[in-house]
């Protein structure tokens, strides 16, 4: 155990740290151990992972100087935000910056920075294509994470970019399984007309983060983008008819309809939909499926996530019948 070289993960209780946090800890054959990050430690999710050897140590996402300690020491640091907590592309931008900071002033040999595109970099935060959110955005929880890829870049550190896709877990912990209508047919809705979505079981990277911590210099420097397959959704709704037993329709809505939903981030989502139809072919180009499984061979096809959580997913439909 001495031998094992440490990995900061944070996001250690949530679905990509966690990912990675089990995928460690799980691996009889690993070179590392597991120090997860949390501001909560006698949480059950933390206390879970302590029970399975995880060291677990307290910090705080907006004080660096705690950011540093838990990186002390460390071979490899997994750098993840959740735009989710607080809705704020500004706070984001400074959480990931803190992280990268803290990295910096901790000399971590390997960081793997969790990000996505900024949409500014393809079309201007104008109005003209979509609304502007925050008074600076197009997708506040692109283009923060996407912004702040200079803030590791910038400051020479050993980095791997991660660029994720759609988590299919979304069906379930956002509330996008397919719902009754007043047909009492199942449907869901997505502004993306014919194009495919590139998606991944949120655990599954964790699995790529191990597989490229395990590279060691040769991801150094890379930026990779990841997916487990593409679908259109009309091919998700055939594979939820499967394995539901019941028929799932796929409806094509327009971003002003998804926009409107009234949950909370449906524009930020919407216009996110809408950004991945409008530019389908660079966005999907850049999430290769195959080199995602060469670097975690258990990658999950839609289906075979699907069918381990269908009582999850049933269960969300259920209770918006």
């Amino acid at each position: 155990m001495s031998q094992q070289r440490v990995i900061t993960v944070f996001g250690a209780t949530g679905g990509q740290g966690g990912g990675l946090a089990r995928a460690i800890l799980a691996d009889p054959k690993s070179e590392f151990t597991v120090r997860a990050v949390t501001r909560k430690p006698d949480s059950p999710k933390a206390r879970a992972l302590a029970a399975e050897g995880a060291e677990i140590v307290v910090a705080d996402i907006d004080d660096v100087s705690s950011l540093e300690r838990a990186m002390q020491g460390a071979y490899g640091v997994y750098a993840v935000t959740n735009f989710w907590e607080h809705f704020s592309a500004e706070k984001e931008y400074v959480q990931a910056t803190n992280l990268a900071e803290a990295a910096r002033r901790a000399k971590v040999p390997h960081v793997i920075w969790s990000t996505l595109e900024d949409t500014r970099e393809a079309f201007p935060a104008d109005g003209k294509r979509m609304p502007v959110l925050g008074g600076h955005y197009n997708v506040p929880h692109f283009d923060a994470k996407g912004e702040a890829n200079k803030e590791f870049t910038s400051r020479g550190l050993p980095v791997t970019l991660l660029f994720t896709s759609f988590y299919w877990d979304n069906f379930i912990n956002f509330g996008m399984a397919p719902k009754p209508g007043p047909d009492g047919e199942l449907a869901f809705a997505f502004d993306l007309g014919d194009a495919k979505l590139p998606a991944i079981a949120v655990s599954d990277i964790g699995g790529v983060a191990l597989g490229l911590f395990k590279q060691g210099q040769a991801a150094i420097g890379r930026s990779l983008g990841i997916a487990g397959e593409h679908l259109s959704g009309n091919e998700m709704a055939e594979i939820f008819t499967r394995v539901l037993g019941r028929t799932v329709r796929y409806n094509a809505v327009s971003p002003e309809t998804y926009r409107g939903f009234g949950f909370p981030g449906a524009d930020d989502l919407g216009n996110m939909f809408q950004f991945k139809r409008d530019f389908e072919q660079s966005f999907r180009a850049l999430r290769d499926v195959d080199a995602t499984r060469r670097l975690f061979p258990q990658l999950q096809t839609f289906e075979q996530w699907l069918r381990r959580n269908r009582d999850a997913v049933a269960s969300v439909a259920t209770a918006a019948a």
